[in-house]
């Protein structure tokens, strides 16, 4: 069904925002997944299911958060 999606997530979906862009990036997860616009900056909340229906496909995967390398000596 949905792959394994995480926060800042980027996906691709099928049809452009009215704004001319189609790829989102995932801002909130839950039984509805939260996309912001990454063209205007748009926010629109769907169901699960509905998100499997519009993806078409990953654009990248969210980057794993690095901790400033501090010396504890």
């Amino acid at each position: 069904m949905l792959p394994e999606m995480k926060m800042g997530d980027v996906v691709r979906l099928r049809k452009p925002h009215p704004c001319g862009n189609t790829d989102w990036v995932v801002v909130r997860l839950g039984a509805d997944i939260r996309l912001k616009c990454l063209g205007c900056g748009r926010r629109i909340l769907l169901p699960r299911r509905e998100v499997a229906k519009r993806m078409k496909k990953y654009v990248e995967g969210a980057q794993p958060e690095t901790r400033d390398s501090e010396d504890h000596s």
